[in-house]
């Protein structure tokens, strides 16, 4: 028998989500063990010199690539895998850095024809002289993931002056037009669409799909497949693979979509961004929609180890 395949789990990391990657990529490593691979876990810091060295040590066949956010999602960590030619899960730079800047990614949406949101980019200091769409608007930074920094503008909310005075996400900002509804996404693996998760905020202070409802136990509830019209729902799973395929993605991915179905008549559909790095934790969504399809925690995590590539 050949000796089982050598995964280093990468973790941690830089950005705002490193919480939620360490436990993602926890949970990864113990699913990776339970189906015979030989798992390391690399904790991706700042020092990119020890991050090289610790590799070159470990000599992973792939790296399970369980960061999220900056650096690990955004192309960066692909491009040094790449040059040191281990073959890593997920999408590849192009994809990634795509993805992961929101005005990037939504004029190759507009350009592959699928739908998005009234919108544009603004210089962050304008806004608060005055609103650049009709409220109510959703103020996004450009590259952050996770919901961090997404800020919903109301018609008499008077918010614009904080969010201006606590932006820490560099100079511009996505500015979209807020659409009523539901909030579903979409688990895509390779080419086929997984099912539609319709997710719901529970608690108070929670009037989206934000940071702690993501990744708080009990912070939404999901019910799968989610109980929406057949047309909407046909749509939601065409759009999510076609996405996936517009920004050139590999492995998994996942696609968030407001459904405005306010009038049952006429539902209106827009997708909102694409996951490049879906979440791996206990409460994420990918897992989750995997499992509804019969494919168990561990399998999952196997097949985007055996779909791993470099792009040398």
């Amino acid at each position: 028998m050949s000796a089982p395949k050598r995964v280093t789990v990468l973790m941690g990391g830089m950005s705002s989500e490193r919480v939620v990657s360490l436990s993602s990529g926890q949970g990864v490593a113990e699913a990776l063990r339970s189906k015979g691979y030989d798992v390391c876990t690399l904790d991706a810091q700042a020092d990119l010199a020890a991050l090289v060295e610790t590799l070159n040590t470990q000599k992973p066949d792939v790296v399970f690539n369980a960061l999220h956010g900056r650096f690990g999602e955004d192309g960066c960590i692909q491009g040094i895998l790449d040059w040191m030619g281990i073959p890593y899960t997920h999408s590849g730079i192009r994809a990634s850095a795509t993805a992961m800047n929101k005005a990037a990614a939504r004029a190759i949406f507009q350009t592959a024809g699928l739908p998005v949101a009234e919108g544009m980019v603004v210089d962050i200091a304008t806004l608060a002289d005055a609103d650049p769409l009709p409220t109510p608007y959703v103020v996004k930074p450009l590259n952050e993931g996770s919901s961090v920094g997404v800020s919903i503008v109301r018609t008499g909310s008077n918010t614009r002056a904080d969010i201006v005075k606590n932006w820490t996400f560099g100079p511009q900002a996505l500015v979209e037009a807020f659409i009523p509804g539901r909030e579903i996404t979409v688990g895509v693996m390779g080419d086929r669409a997984l099912t539609i998760t319709d997710i719901t905020p529970t608690g108070t202070g929670h009037d989206f799909y934000d940071y702690d409802s993501k990744y708080q136990v009990g912070g939404s509830a999901h019910v799968l497949p989610a109980q929406i019209d057949a047309s909407s729902a046909k749509l939601a799973l065409e759009v999510a693979v076609k996405a996936h395929q517009a920004l050139g993605c590999s492995g998994a991915s996942r696609s968030d979509f407001r459904l405005d179905d306010t009038n049952p008549e006429q539902p209106h559909l827009i997708l909102l961004e694409v996951n490049t790095q879906p979440g791996m934790t206990a409460t994420s969504l990918l897992p989750e929609q995997a499992a509804y399809c019969g494919i168990s925690y561990p399998e999952l995590c196997a097949w985007l180890v055996e779909q791993a590539t470099c792009r040398q």
